[in-house]
C-alpha cells in the first residue's frame, strides 16, 4: 500500500485525537453519567454503544476505551500488512502480548476469576480472543507456560527457562522480568538497521528501558534491596545505561545520589524536581515524570517526515496516551476525587 495513503489515513486518526481543551472539558463533568453522555459525541461512540450493552457506570467507560484501542490497532496493522513498516508495529503491538501473559499469569497466580481476568486483556496483538480463551481455561501459571510451549509461540522460551527460579522461590517477577527481557530484545532486533527509522525507533526503545531501570533502581533503594540481588533485574539495552554503569547505579545506594547523578544525563529533569521539592519528593511523583517523558518523546515521531512510518508509531503513542488519560478520569471521577488532583496525573501530548 502507498505510504503517502497510510500516512494520510493516520493524519485523519490523529486530527480526532481528544486536544488538552477537550480533555479539560470531560474533567470538569460532574459525574460519571454526564462522562459517558459527552464521550457519546467523540469517535468512542461506537464502543460505548457495544460496551454499554452488558456493563454500565466506570465498567463500561473501561470496556469501551479497550475496545477502542484494540480497533484501532488492528485497523494499523492492516493497513501495513505486507509492508516495510509491518514489524514496526510489530514492535508496539506486542507489548500487548507481554501486558496479556503477565495478566494472566498473575490472575492464575492468586487465583482470580477467568472472566475477572478477561475484562483486563488487550487481545491486540499475536494473540486473538481465541488464543487468550484457551490460555485462560488453564487451571494454574505451569499449565500456561506449558501451553505456551505446545504452541511453539516465542514467549514460551523465556518462561520456560525462567520457571524452575520462579518454582523453586515463589516470586512472579522472576517470570514477568524474563517476559520484559525477551520483549526489548526482540524489539531491538528488529530495528538493527541504519535507516533513520530504525534509528530513531530504536532510539525510542534504549529511552524506555532507561526509565525502566531508573524506576526500578528509585524502588530498590527505597527498599533496600541489596546490590548483588538487584543486578538481575534491571534490563540491558539502554541509550544511556549498559549493564557496567547500571552496576555503578547501584552501588550509589540511595535516591538522592541516584538523583544526583542524572544531572549529567537527558534524565536530569528530575534533578530540577527534587532541587525545589527537596527529599519530600514520592516516588510515584518521579515515575510519572520519567512516563511523561517517554510519551512526550515518543510522540514527536508523529511530527517528523510526512512519509515515514515513524508518524504511525507516534500516532499509537498519542492514542495511547489518551486512552490513558480517559481512563484517569473515569478513575477518578467515580472516586470523587477533585479536578485539580486529576490535572496533576494528566499527560498532555
Amino acid at each position: 500500500m502507498d505510504s503517502g495513503y497510510v500516512n494520510a489515513r493516520i493524519r485523519g486518526m490523529y486530527s480526532r485525537l481528544l486536544d488538552k481543551k477537550s480533555l479539560s472539558n470531560l474533567i470538569l463533568k460532574p459525574d460519571i453519567s454526564s462522562l459517558i453522555t459527552a464521550l457519546e459525541e467523540t469517535s468512542y461512540h461506537e464502543d460505548l454503544e457495544r460496551a454499554l450493552v452488558g456493563k454500565s457506570g466506570l465498567s463500561g467507560i473501561e470496556e469501551a476505551l479497550r475496545l477502542n484501542l484494540i480497533r484501532t490497532i488492528q485497523k494499523i496493522s492492516e493497513f501495513l500488512q505486507g509492508e516495510k513498516g509491518e514489524r514496526y508495529i510489530l514492535i508496539f503491538s506486542s507489548r500487548w502480548d507481554i501486558h496479556n501473559l503477565k495478566t494472566i499469569l498473575r490472575g492464575k497466580r492468586i487465583k482470580v476469576p477467568t472472566m475477572q481476568i478477561r475484562e483486563n486483556l488487550v487481545p491486540a496483538g499475536e494473540f486473538d480472543e481465541s488464543l487468550l480463551s484457551e490460555l485462560l481455561k488453564q487451571p494454574d501459571v505451569k499449565s500456561v507456560i506449558d501451553l505456551l510451549a505446545t504452541w511453539e509461540v516465542p514467549y514460551a522460551i523465556p518462561l520456560t527457562q525462567a520457571f524452575p527460579d520462579y518454582n523453586a522461590q515463589g516470586d512472579l517477577f522472576i517470570l514477568e522480568n524474563a517476559l520484559d527481557r525477551f520483549y526489548y530484545e526482540r524489539a531491538l532486533s528488529l530495528v538493527g538497521g541504519k535507516s533513520v527509522e530504525e534509528r530513531k525507533i530504536r532510539e525510542i526503545i534504549g529511552t524506555e528501558i532507561d526509565l525502566i531501570n531508573i524506576k526500578s533502581l528509585l524502588m530498590m533503594f527505597r527498599d533496600h534491596v541489596d546490590p548483588e540481588d538487584a543486578q538481575p533485574m534491571l534490563l540491558d539495552g539502554g541509550k544511556v545505561f549498559n549493564r557496567k554503569k547500571l552496576k555503578m547505579l547501584l552501588n550509589l545506594g540511595s535516591i538522592a545520589s541516584l538523583i544526583e547523578y542524572l544531572e549529567e544525563t537527558p534524565y536530569r529533569f528530575l534533578s530540577d524536581l527534587r532541587s525545589t521539592e527537596g527529599d519530600t519528593v514520592k516516588i510515584s511523583t518521579y515515575q510519572h515524570l520519567l512516563d511523561e517523558y517517554l510519551i512526550r518523546h515518543a510522540v514527536r515521531l508523529y511530527r517528523g517526515d510526512p512519509l515515514s512510518v515513524t508518524v504511525v508509531i507516534g500516532y499509537l503513542w498519542a492514542k495511547y496516551t489518551e486512552i490513558m488519560n480517559l481512563r484517569i478520569i473515569a478513575r477518578c471521577k467515580n472516586a470523587l476525587i477533585p479536578p485539580e488532583d486529576m490535572e496533576a496525573e494528566m499527560v498532555y501530548v
